[in-house]
């Protein structure tokens, strides 16, 4: 996973400081909901081994982020290239995600049991299991591309439908790192640019749609691998959703605010007049 851009907020832990190639940045420095306790050792060192734990689970966060960027990336470049080694090794890969977001939620969990978390520290921790489940299920959503890729290939291309899954994917990966960029940092802006951006996943996925419509209007032969097509289009544009999702939660975390739910969608497939 390329390096995360320098972060000049000092709320952001070590540990993720640590994931994007930064270092010397002290946990909780700055922030104003938690008091000084240099003069209470015994709750200093509570709080000192709370920032631990939670840089831990916040590692693994970015660790996870990292696997599901590679996988949305290799399972479209599997369609592209019918490469079946490659579709078999998103397939296995997904375990490592899943195994990651069991610890995650566990360790969580844990914190709140545990810790009790108030104000900064909670939503630090609940937006954490919240962006945890998204990933694990935009991972789902790669392992399902990857297993139709072993039926594709063994059926004609259908036009360069491949090619122009591989760019609506390659979109997706970029909105999840610039979604996963603006958690580390706690860039707002960053987070409601990455929720704006879901339009253009919706676009091309209409325009994928009614191309596939008309392939199998043309020729029968090709409904077979047109249905597959769309629902690897398909896939990819609820990865989009799960990524807006996360920016969501990035939204609330640095504001304590819920962005519109009324965000605006251009997937129009569903409508019917």
């Amino acid at each position: 996973m390329p390096d995360r851009p320098e972060d000049q907020d000092p709320k952001v832990t070590p540990a993720a400081a640590e994931h994007s190639g930064q270092g010397g940045t002290t946990a909780g420095a700055g922030t104003p909901t938690r008091p000084t306790l240099a003069d209470k050792p015994n709750e200093q060192h509570i709080v000192s081994s709370f920032d631990r734990e939670l840089e831990t689970v916040q590692a693994r966060i970015m660790k996870m982020g990292g696997l599901v960027e590679a996988a949305i990336m290799d399972s479209a470049l599997s369609l592209e290239m019918r490469d079946e080694e490659l579709a078999e090794r998103v397939r296995k890969g997904d375990l490592a995600i899943d195994g990651l977001e069991e610890m995650i939620q566990e360790e969580t969990s844990r914190l709140i049991a545990l810790r009790g978390p108030t104000a900064v520290d909670l939503r630090v921790i609940l937006t954490v299991m919240k962006i945890s489940g998204n990933l694990e299920r935009i991972g789902d959503y790669a392992k399902n591309i990857a297993k139709r890729t072993t039926v594709l290939v063994q059926v004609p291309s259908v036009s360069d439908s491949a090619s122009a899954l591989r760019r609506m994917a390659r979109e997706v990966e970029l909105m999840l790192r610039d979604a996963l960029d603006a958690y580390i940092m706690r860039d707002q802006e960053l987070a409601r640019d990455v929720i704006e951006r879901d339009l253009e996943v919706d676009q091309m996925y209409n325009a994928l749609f009614r191309e596939f419509l008309t392939f199998m209007m043309e020729d029968p032969r090709s409904i077979t691998p047109c249905m597959h097509l769309h629902f690897i289009a398909k896939n990819i544009e609820r990865m989009g959703d799960h990524v807006t999702a996360i920016a969501e939660q990035v939204v609330y975390l640095v504001s304590g605010d819920r962005p519109d739910d009324n965000r605006p969608k251009a997937d129009t497939t569903s409508v019917t007049s």
